[in-house]
């Protein structure tokens, strides 16, 4: 029974309403998804749909280029680069005339809703098309193409944006459609470069997109510990053809067999003269020698299919601007929905419309510092981690601390977790600490297998998966002596542990032993790392958004090879223990029938309803499905279970597969997110780690002494913001039972993939709905977008 609090969906009906859906600009990744998703949802809601191919220019010449579409129109396009409906620039859209003809052929079909999928000159001609729309309208009537009536009963045109930019140059969203995917396509040509470049001992300068924006060069120059990067809002000082050079050459001379240099395509200097990628190799050549090759990576970044996030993002705009849409009235303006920390908003277009312009003024009037702040806080806190990282001064003009701070990783390998264990050791360094890297976890802890951790120690960390410094399960609880007598032994003042629940329950045994030992009272931090995303304190964890990508790539393949076998249904089981993020998030991904978790209790009516479903299905162009099923989500109700009641209930209409994901899902290279999110996240637990030994440092007694509830703390990501939370605290928020949180925030997108799989369900949507300002947007933390 709805709670009274909640508003649902189902009070919202598009019945006798037309909706247009069309992409403008330049394509992005993950574009069919939304439009999947507004497809998917509008006819859900009863409302027509309609396609408009070609962007505006298909809405000027009308005719076959406007056309309603059924529900499976969108099948098989979610894994699918570009846009399928075509984009294309319009000049006509321009002119006040093509815009009449474009109002003319929207009326003629009934069509007062768009949802526009684009770039900001897009959604800006959206609203002037919009502002226009009943002065078009009169004109029409005048010019005999529409009857008077038609001025009442079409009388407000309701926009609806959603970016779709692989520059992520948008203000008043953390990320752009497309974005993540762009980033995936560097960081793989990164990685391969890096094996043939140490092989030959080279330096590369790679070129990515980003004319105005150079968001996509910091984040995979942050992804990849690049040497340096050039981007447009942070020219670098005078002399730092100099400085660059230097930092080559030492890195040279450490033995490091690769340098790789990042340019932004509208990289400048100070002097606002462009820095090319030949420019930098010739540089690079004539001062140092070295053998310099440059790679121009172009149209690939635009390329490819979306990653997970980029077609979870999707599917979540793409619906939500629908709701948009139904719950538009005269007075609302144009909004676009964006995304801000994990969680999705509305907010003015033009307000968005015109921070992005005010971006470009900054950096026209050289005010770089206001660029850089107006872009937001998620830029703003990726160049911040980037200086941080990067720019190492020489030993001796660094801070002593005098502190040892011990970094372990605990639990199951993770990807990302070596990227964090990097930044970690870094960041430490550049505060004056003394880093000791722990092998083995707790158990390595208990052994001694502790040892100083270098600068160069940490090169290539961020590319690599699962776990270098090795990780265990093991608790701690039953080597407190030993690792009491290890804290002592090696004068350790801190500990960083990166880790999955495990690493939760550790840091809560070794809080609740404080009494007994003294060893423990010093500052701790967890960082949550485990692809099974079960962590309590924080919607999102290191390695799930790698391990949902391998899901997602596994299924995109396993559904590809049905495609000439019609009417097979495919049974995969995921891992995650007992927590259903990665089914429920996967199948989202992948566009899945039908995920079987544990937090939502099933049985076998349900099951039998889902055999009925799939049934009807194959009756359709779309012969083939795909089911999910989270390992522990029912006891007797077993993978094996579930694929042999399809096979019998779907005896002569449809055969059945099934496959065991299994550690598939935990190794690989971490994804760019991944990356990132390890490397930002590390970087300020260990900045919070500083603070707190500065402030428990007892002067009279020469030592640490922290034995406050706030002096062990998760930082996680809670909706907009990254914060640290005690552990004590976090307790009553945890099932330790079946190891997951009492509450989890994906459990509220769970109704969208039933909705995309066309079946009937109740959807909370009490957080949408509510319009609000750009600066209100930007006053978080710090945003979840990598």
């Amino acid at each position: 029974m709805a709670q009274p609090d909640k508003r649902l969906f189902e009070n919202l009906s598009g019945k006798g309403k037309a909706i247009g859906v069309l992409t403008s600009g330049g394509d992005a990744q993950g574009m069919n998804a939304a439009v999947r998703a507004v497809v998917r949802m509008g006819i859900y809601v009863q409302a027509k749909v309609y396609f408009i191919y070609e962007g505006y220019q298909g809405m000027v010449d009308g005719g076959d280029n406007i056309e309603e579409v059924s529900w499976e129109s969108v099948s098989s396009i979610l894994q699918v680069g570009g846009t399928v409906i075509g984009s294309a620039r319009c000049k006509s859209f321009r002119t006040r005339e093509g815009r009449l003809q474009a109002a003319n052929n929207l009326v003629q079909r009934g069509i007062t809703n768009l949802c526009v999928i684009g770039g900001d000159g897009s959604l800006t001609g959206a609203n002037l098309f919009r502002e226009e729309w009943s002065g078009l309208l009169d004109e029409l009537v005048q010019n005999g193409k529409i009857e008077a009536e038609a001025t009442k009963q079409y009388a407000h045109l309701n926009i609806v944006g959603m970016v779709g930019s692989i520059d992520n140059d948008f203000c008043g969203t953390d990320m752009t459609i497309g974005t993540d995917s762009a980033l995936h396509r560097i960081i793989e040509v990164v990685d391969a470069i890096m094996t043939t470049a140490q092989s030959h001992q080279r330096t590369f300068v790679l070129e990515v997109m980003g004319r105005h924006c150079g968001y996509l060069a910091l984040v995979s120059a942050l992804a990849c510990g690049a040497d340096w990067v050039f981007i447009p809002e942070y020219p670098p000082e005078e002399g730092w053809e100099d400085t660059m050079c230097n930092k080559l050459s030492e890195n040279r001379a450490r033995k490091k067999r690769l340098n790789i240099i990042i340019v932004s395509e509208g990289a400048i200097d100070c002097h606002n003269k462009p820095i090319t990628s030949d420019l930098v190799k010739d540089l690079v050549m004539k001062r140092l020698g070295f053998d310099t090759r440059v790679t121009i990576l172009g149209h690939v970044q635009r390329g490819g299919t979306p990653s997970a996030f980029d077609r979870i993002l999707a599917s979540r705009m793409g619906v939500d601007c629908v709701l948009a849409l139904l719950e538009a009235t005269p007075e609302t303006p144009a909004c676009v929905v964006s995304l801000c920390g994990n969680q999705a908003v509305r907010l003015p277009l033009m307000e968005c419309v015109q921070m992005t312009q005010e971006v470009q003024k900054a950096m026209d009037e050289r005010r770089f510092d206001d660029a850089v702040r107006l872009r937001g806080r998620s830029f703003e806190n990726n160049l911040n981690t980037y200086k941080l990282l990067s720019h190492k001064k020489n030993v001796s003009e660094l801070p002593k601390s005098n502190f040892n701070v011990a970094v372990l990783n605990v639990g199951a390998p993770a990807a990302g977790m070596n990227a964090a264990v990097r930044s970690a050791v870094r960041v430490g360094i550049t505060e004056g600490h003394k880093m000791f890297a722990v092998n083995d976890g707790f158990e390595g802890f208990a052994k001694g297998q502790i040892k100083e951790i270098k600068w160069g120690d940490v090169g290539g960390y961020t590319g690599q998966g699962g776990s270098l410094l090795g990780t265990k399960r093991t608790l701690p609880a039953k080597y407190f002596d030993q690792i009491a007598e290890q804290l002592r032994t090696h004068k350790i003042n801190a500990l960083l542990v990166i880790g999955g629940f495990e690493a939760f329950e550790s840091m809560v045994q070794l809080v609740e032993a404080r009494g007994t030992y003294e060893e423990f009272c010093i500052p701790m931090c967890i960082l949550p790392a485990t692809i099974s995303n079960n962590v309590p304190g924080t919607d999102l964890s290191l390695g799930a958004d790698t391990a949902l990508n391998a899901i997602m790539e596994t299924c995109d393949r396993i559904k590809q090879s049905a495609s000439g076998t019609k009417r097979r249904v495919f049974i995969i089981e995921t891992m995650g223990g007992y927590c259903g993020y990665l089914a429920n998030m996967g199948g989202l991904a992948a566009g899945a029938d039908a995920a079987y978790i544990f937090e939502e209790s099933f049985d076998i009516r349900e099951l039998q309803a889902n055999v009925e479903h799939l049934t009807e299905k194959m009756k359709t162009s779309i012969q083939r499905g795909l089911v999910l099923r989270n390992e522990n989500s029912n006891e007797n109700y077993t993978t094996d279970f579930i694929y042999q009641l399809y096979s019998e209930e779907g005896r002569g209409v449809f055969d059945c597969r099934k496959n065991v994901l299994g550690h598939m899902q935990q190794g690989g290279a971490p994804s760019p997110f991944d990356r990132n999110f390890g490397t930002k996240i590390s970087a300020k637990a260990v900045q919070w780690i500083s603070k707190k030994l500065v402030e428990t440092y007892r002067k009279d007694e020469g030592r640490v002494f922290a034995n406050t509830d706030d002096s062990v703390c998760l930082l996680g990501m809670r909706r907009r913001n990254l914060l640290f939370q005690p552990v004590t605290q976090l307790k009553d928020e945890t099932d330790f039972k079946h190891r997951i949180p009492k509450e989890q925030w994906w459990l509220k997108m769970r109704p969208l993939m039933k909705i995309l799989a066309k079946y009937k369900t109740s959807y909370d949507i009490s957080d949408a709905g509510k319009l609000e300002h750009v600066n209100m947007c930007r006053r978080t933390d710090e945003a979840v977008a990598i």
